[in-house]
């Protein structure tokens, strides 16, 4: 494998897709430092402006999802997807491809599809513990698919399937190192507990109604909040900002954000799980029930079976996740179990073995 490696990486819509697909691209960098990549996304989502931030180019194409509810948009998606397809096709020839690899969405669908249409090389990678529908659409053309959970045989042909984990950005190392520069940057107290809110990159609607309601018992505990609300409700979020409330839109500066939490209330995203077993963190999961056959919760009871989460479901959150965090924050025997059960979570060098299977299918090509 002496020439230089081209590599298209495509999927995104949210963060969930997309900060595994870049976590990739730096590996693939690492390795192969003249490699030269490409992501395609869809047109007008959140990767069109998080992967150029991360250093890479993107090409976005007229793709967006079937609506659960009727609307005149669906009657454009078979369209959407033709388009999209031809216009992948058109991308693989002007890129010269070697190979590609999917991280979900539909502008993945649509890339991965293409590929296998030029008989390119392909791999996509499944975060989650129930499969996406554009995954397992893909999963009889794809030469192999990288999961992050046991038993995805029931989506997957079982030949094909190789466990890797889900890839994390590369700044969470040892995060406990920044915490006193972490303290300084959120303008927290190091001296008081404090509670990490995340609700995932696109927000979350009943985690945050549900600390606005419950605020007056987290600050009269002594509780400090850093809260990221995500863009729907962050207008109404900043208002709320006191001394022992810290809140953003969208935390950039992660690993800071670890470092000062002593627990953490979350949705059940698998990049969100993926980075919390790798920071080892105490977590509330409070999982989404507006993502595609409930995967979510899905995710959340297979740590929840193993003692390495709580869970809150959604439609208690309100009145039940403030006691929840509070018992949580005050019962230390409780949060060192958490702790070391969502360790056994862990895969650190998730990202370097979805490589290796990538380098893997070009050594044989």
């Amino acid at each position: 494998m002496n020439k230089k490696l081209k590599i298209i990486i495509s999927g995104g819509g949210t963060g969930g897709h997309i900060y595994p697909a870049v976590a990739v691209a730096q590996t693939l960098q690492r390795k192969h430092p003249d490699v030269e990549i490409l992501f395609v996304g869809a047109k007008d989502r959140m990767e069109m402006e998080k992967v150029p931030k991360a250093g890479y180019a993107i090409i976005g194409l007229w793709i967006s999802g079937l609506q659960r509810s009727l609307s005149l948009k669906n009657i454009l998606f078979p369209f959407k997807v033709i388009h999209s397809v031809w216009k992948s096709l058109s991308i693989l020839k002007a890129f010269h491809a070697d190979a590609a690899i999917g991280f979900g969405g539909y502008a993945s669908g649509a890339m991965l599809y293409a590929a296998t249409m030029k008989k390119i090389p392909t791999v996509i990678h499944e975060q989650n513990s129930y499969a996406g529908i554009t995954n397992k659409i893909l999963k009889n053309r794809v030469d192999t698919i990288c999961v992050a959970y046991d038993h995805m045989e029931q989506f997957f042909p079982a030949r094909k399937i190789v466990r890797t984990g889900n890839p994390i950005r590369q700044d969470l190392n040892q995060v406990e190192q920044y915490k006193a520069a972490a303290y300084k940057h959120f303008g927290l107290d190091a001296g008081k507990k404090t509670i990490l809110i995340i609700g995932g990159s696109l927000g979350a609607r009943t985690i945050n109604q549900s600390i606005q309601q419950h605020l007056q018992q987290y600050t009269e505990a002594g509780v400090q909040l850093l809260w990221q609300t995500g863009k729907s409700f962050y207008q109404n979020g900043k208002t709320l900002v006191s001394e022992k409330v810290k809140v953003y839109e969208f935390i950039y500066d992660m690993h800071l954000a670890y470092a000062v939490a002593d627990i953490v209330i979350s949705r059940a995203g698998a990049l969100s799980i993926a980075e919390l077993a790798y920071v080892k963190k105490p977590v509330i999961l409070v999982p989404s029930p507006n993502v595609a056959e409930d995967h979510q919760t899905k995710n959340a009871m297979a740590l929840v079976e193993r003692q390495a989460a709580i869970l809150v479901k959604d439609g208690d959150a309100m009145n039940t996740l403030a006691d929840e965090a509070l018992n949580l924050l005050n019962n230390e025997v409780k949060q060192v179990q958490l702790k070391n059960n969502i360790a056994t979570f862990d895969m650190p060098d998730a990202a370097e073995r979805i490589v290796d299977e990538l380098l893997k299918l070009l050594r044989k090509d």
